[in-house]
């Protein structure tokens, strides 16, 4: 059906307030919604089987929330969530707080009780809250109420333009019941546009950190996250290759850079002789990344010179440590920040590149080949293995999503994203992320409507908080391949207790038989061992439809390398 037979369709039909949204997010570019119905939004629910969108029904609201997420990391777009009121609204939180902490745009439409309740004293009403904005006031950017059906296509451009813009999250609108419902008889929404207002870098803050870079002789340069979603990579290289200065990824900067540069540090953030390398530069650019808990190696990195911090989050400029900070999206300072350098060298205002003798080519290599040998020594040729298995058997150009469990931990060290992306759930560090977000990202991925095969890698573990959404994943035809690394329990959690206290409690847990519950649903599913990992995802790869790989096996993490060293905090 083409737009003006279903303008025509809706200006003979009762249109709603839900009408309203539904136009609202198709005119701002919305193709397709998550979540689960519930008795507030049935007037939305109604205004969608008018409309062409399409929606994906998850079980769980949390896992609708990680499906937007997802939705949103593999296509670059705002991934939208509508939820119900009371109980549905605030299962979601928990998903909303990994988009929030990694800065994922996600429009959420919720659902409110009638109007007249609102503010109201308690008066019994099903799914009633005191203030159910408030709730979300802690994992979104905003929160509005709608008061009048006029109001919902402004209020929803608004919020897509904040969602979008830098540092972009989640936002949230909620609507009354009665307003969804009530008829309007305004024409079908059709202009309503949001631009992404631009957050560069101020001159005299570029000026300065050029001037540093350019003089400094030993530079290096943090990447984060927000070099991804600033689209900066071609920026980052440029400015790494006219300063010679190495880049190590962070997590969730992993594929900002190169995996095989030469000046590339991969992704051993993690590795006690890339903090003292990080230490030893007399600048260090750190791009989209709060330096926290882990790009830090847990509070123990202590830069020795000269700190740049960049990002579009002006509360992390400088939560760690003092810095020039600049706040600013990668996406407009990286670009600004090479020109300027470029300058001041073309000019001869710069040094030479000295890493005490050796050249940043060197420093990196070395670098690289210390991580190697440290590796070697602990006996992780399994680990190693099991990793390379995967890199092996997944196609260059594929998304992939790990939840928060040990192979996902040696992913943002080891995983070389290619062409492809690497998506983890470490900004909020929950688990069970990783399925919703692929059914997300697979249902966002393609032209043809049947999605793009995407692969999700959790434990046992994790895998038990989004098993409900195989049906969703059978029902949608996703095609998506979950790995599942059954270890017997919480694996990483027993490692840290072992680690710590000689022993670990309530990390061991009963589970299902995951190849008979994932035929339950319908989807094909295999038991392989280690060895045999990477031919059963190659052979699900070529498979029409969701799949399930389950392997027995336990991985063991290399050994910490910050224990011995002063926290900073």
């Amino acid at each position: 059906m083409s737009v003006e037979q279903d303008i025509a369709a809706v200006q003979t039909a009762v249109r709603n307030g839900g009408d309203l949204v539904v136009e609202t997010l198709q005119a701002l570019g919305a193709r397709t919604v998550f979540g689960i119905p519930g008795q507030h939004a049935l007037g939305l629910f109604d205004a969608m089987g008018r409309g062409r969108l399409h929606f994906v029904s998850s079980r769980i609201e949390n896992n609708s929330a990680f499906a937007a997420d997802g939705y949103s990391r593999a296509t670059g777009a705002p991934g939208v969530l509508f939820l119900s009121t009371g109980p549905g609204a605030l299962t979601s939180l928990s998903g909303l707080q990994e988009a929030y902490a990694t800065g994922v745009p996600v429009v959420v439409v919720a659902s409110q009780i009638p109007a007249a309740g609102l503010g109201a004293r308690r008066r019994g009403m099903l799914h009633q809250l005191d203030e159910q904005r408030l709730a979300a006031s802690q994992v979104t950017k905003s929160q509005r109420t709608i008061q009048h059906a006029a109001a919902i296509p402004s209020a929803l451009r608004e919020a897509w333009t904040e969602a979008i813009t830098a540092p972009q999250g989640p936002v949230w609108v909620e609507v009354p019941q009665d307003i969804l419902l009530a008829p309007v008889d305004v024409p079908p929404v059709q202009d309503v546009t949001a631009a992404i207002p631009a957050v560069p870098a101020r001159a005299e803050l570029v000026e300065e950190a050029a001037r540093l870079l350019a003089g400094s002789k030993r530079p290096l340069v943090i990447a984060g996250g927000g070099v991804r979603r600033g689209g900066a990579e071609e920026a980052l290289l440029s400015l790494a290759e006219a300063l010679d200065a190495p880049v190590i990824c962070t997590p969730g900067g992993n594929g900002a850079f190169p995996w095989e540069h030469t000046l590339s540090l991969q992704s051993w953030i993690e590795d006690v002789h890339m903090s003292e390398l990080a230490e030893d530069a007399d600048v260090l650019l750190a791009v989209g990344t709060s330096l926290g808990e882990v790009t830090s190696n847990y509070f123990t990195l202590a830069p020795r010179g000269r700190l740049i911090q960049v990002d579009a989050e002006a509360r992390v400029l400088e939560s760690n440590h003092p810095a020039l900070g600049i706040h600013a999206d990668a996406g407009l300072a990286l670009p600004a920040l090479h020109a300027a350098v470029v300058r001041r060298l073309e000019e001869n205002d710069g040094a030479a590149r000295d890493w005490h003798g050796a050249s940043p080519r060197e420093v990196v290599a070395t670098a690289l080949q210390t991580v190697r040998e440290r590796l070697a020594g602990q006996g992780l040729e399994h680990e190693l293995g099991f990793m390379a298995a995967i890199r092996s058997a997944v196609p260059d150009g594929m998304q992939t999503f790990w939840d928060m469990t040990i192979s996902a931990y040696w992913g943002w060290s080891c995983w070389d994203s290619r062409s492809g992306q690497f998506h983890s759930a470490q900004g909020a560090g929950g688990i069970g992320w990783a399925f919703g977000a692929a059914i997300g990202g697979a249902q966002g991925l393609g032209t043809d409507g049947s999605g793009e095969r995407v692969l999700a890698v959790s434990g046992d573990g994790c895998s038990m908080y989004s098993i409900s959404e195989l049906a969703t994943a059978r029902q949608h035809g996703t095609p998506v391949t979950w790995l599942i690394v059954d270890d017997g329990g919480y694996g990483i959690l027993r490692e840290y207790m072992e680690g710590s206290f000689g022993k670990a409690t309530a990390t061991e847990l009963t589970r299902p038989d995951f190849v008979k519950l994932a035929e339950s649903f319908g989807v094909p599913a295999r038991r392989v061992s280690a060895d045999d990992v990477e031919g059963a995802l190659r052979d699900a790869f070529a498979a029409e439809g969701p799949n399930v790989v389950v392997v027995e096996t336990k991985l063991r993490m290399f050994a910490p390398t910050h224990l011995d060293r002063p926290v900073t905090l």
